[in-house]
């Protein structure tokens, strides 16, 4: 859905784990947590918190870990 990113939780260059909270959208008067699908390290960040994002839209990369 549409919406406005409130807040990136992460930074480049930090390792996340599946189910750590990486960004907050605001949407329909809610807030959704964007939750990592996968163990990984953050590669790079595409949007800037206040943006206006649509739906299935890129956010930040995610490079599996081996």
């Amino acid at each position: 859905m549409h919406g406005k990113l409130l807040a990136v939780l992460v930074s480049k260059g930090e390792a996340v784990m599946k189910g750590h909270r990486l960004a907050i959208i605001e949407a329909m008067k809610m807030e959704h947590a964007i939750i990592a699908t996968r163990d990984g390290v953050v590669t790079e960040i595409v949007v800037a918190a206040g943006s206006q994002v649509a739906e299935g839209v890129r956010i930040l990369d995610i490079e599996a870990q081996t």
